[in-house]
């Protein structure tokens, strides 16, 4: 079997289902990590479709979206305004730059006291 046979046999590797980041409608869904902003405004638009009739799902394929997406935002980001969402961004980075710094002093800190036991 060639290479190409297997792929065209394989429902994972081919079509417009397969695992690799496409929908079972074949639209391809991004893969660029979105904004703040855009977020909470493409909840907001699912919130109204939602409103409106829609079922989730449908309401998630709209925004562009997995369902699995939509959930995972609104979790993170229900009920929050844009600034809000800014500053939570702002916030979780400069705790993700100083537990580095804690990191790196203990570390110090820690090869220090080997050297001045003599263990090498």
């Amino acid at each position: 079997m060639k290479m190409a046979d297997f792929v065209l046999a394989c429902p994972l590797l081919s079509g417009p289902d397969s695992m690799f980041g496409w929908s079972l409608e074949g639209e391809r869904y991004g893969t660029q990590a979105a904004r703040p902003e855009e977020i909470i405004g493409k909840l907001r638009e699912a919130e109204v479709l939602i409103a409106r009739g829609s079922t989730t799902p449908q309401a998630a394929k709209a925004i562009g979206v997995t369902e699995q997406t939509y959930y995972r935002w609104r979790r993170e980001y229900g009920g929050m305004e844009v600034d809000q969402a800014r500053r939570l961004k702002d916030l979780e980075r400069e705790n993700q730059r100083l537990r580095k710094a804690v990191s790196d002093l203990t570390l110090d800190k820690m090869i220090l006291e080997e050297v001045g036991r003599g263990k090498f």
